[in-house]
């Protein structure tokens, strides 16, 4: 057992790392349902009533280059906010 504990390394989440891989996997996921929604709309409705539980009527059917491209910033912006704090805390608060 007292091997074990010499042998217990700290493990530090590497941030700039982390955060490179969530801008890529989130513009990727962003990308996908983008594309999907613009070839399917009706999946927009779907996934609002079965997944999330709501009943949205107004729903904009509008798709241009600048809501993709805000779109895209917004959720990278809140991706890798949520993802740099989470990796903060884990780095910061000792176990």
């Amino acid at each position: 057992m007292a091997h074990f504990l010499l042998n217990l390394t700290i493990m530090m989440i590497n941030i700039k790392h982390l955060l490179k891989v969530t801008a890529i996997w989130t513009s990727t996921v962003y990308v996908v349902c983008y594309v999907g929604v613009a070839l399917y709309p009706p999946v927009r409705t779907m996934t609002m009533r079965y997944a999330m539980h709501a009943d949205v009527n107004v729903v904009s059917t509008y798709f241009g280059l600048a809501y993709f491209i805000s779109g895209l910033i917004i959720w990278n912006a809140a991706a890798l906010f949520l993802v740099w704090l989470f990796a903060w805390l884990f780095n910061t608060i000792k176990q």
